[in-house]
């Protein structure tokens, strides 16, 4: 899951190690405990397989003021020469999704649950990226997690109906009982405005009696004589050609 988070991430630009951490961390709110200590091992991995590549942002040299001692100057001196990193700015790992890299974010955007499971994570994870999902795949995402809601919400009622339940633990299993109600109703809307978004978005057919051929043209169809073609007599003498 890490990495479908990161390569979301970088699918949209190019970041630093430090950023991805945070926007980890404040704005996917699901990886609130995530350390370097797992974020640049899920990052070397991803760049072994070919899917992250990274580059070396230039350090920005500081200058190194004058001490008004002859050693302190022969220091920055030798400093400068040996191009060392003394009064430098360490330089940064800037990491980019590769082609190779959006094929595997896309393949696991769009890949499903094992059968059964109900992780309420990876559902967010991959709804707070469905934009680039295909609408199908996108309906079909709001979809699996309504049924597994549903079957938590079957398990849940027949808890609460049992008679070996005190007060408490009634009122927990009663709690999520409500909890799952309004994470289902939530979905109803989303499936609904997919659904409305979905359909506004295809073309409209079009009707045969808006459809005039060509035969049509040809033979002169009078509308004001039933449909009935009109004569050689009549079309001559309606034509503006034929009047004497």
């Amino acid at each position: 899951m890490l990495d479908l988070a990161i390569l979301g991430l970088l699918f949209e630009q190019e970041m630093h190690g430090y950023e991805i951490r945070r926007r980890l961390r404040d704005e996917l709110g699901l990886f609130a405990n995530i350390s370097f200590g797992s974020l640049y091992p899920a990052l070397s991995r991803l760049e072994r397989s070919g899917a992250v590549t990274v580059t070396e942002s230039s350090g920005v040299a500081a200058s190194i003021p004058a001490t008004g001692s002859l050693g302190g100057e022969r220091a920055g001196l030798r400093a400068r020469r040996a191009g060392t990193t003394l009064g430098t700015k360490r330089s940064r790992k800037v990491y980019r999704i590769t082609d190779g890299g959006r094929i595997l974010f896309e393949q696991l955007l769009e890949g499903e649950e094992p059968a059964g499971t109900d992780d309420a994570r990876s559902f967010g994870l991959r709804l707070a990226f469905a934009r680039h999902l295909a609408p199908a795949a996108r309906l079909a995402l709001l979809e699996r997690r309504r049924a597994q809601l549903t079957r938590r919400l079957a398990t849940d009622r027949v808890r609460a109906s049992g008679d070996r339940l005190d007060v408490y633990t009634r009122s927990l299993v009663e709690h999520s009982t409500e909890a799952t109600e309004h994470d289902i109703a939530w979905l109803d809307r989303l499936i609904e405005a997919e659904r409305q978004k979905q359909a506004a978005s295809r073309p409209e057919p079009v009707s045969g009696s808006q459809i005039t051929t060509g035969s049509e043209l040809i033979q002169g169809t009078d509308h004001t004589s039933h449909g009935e073609p009109l004569s050689e007599d009549a079309m001559t003498s309606t034509s503006p050609s034929g009047a004497s």
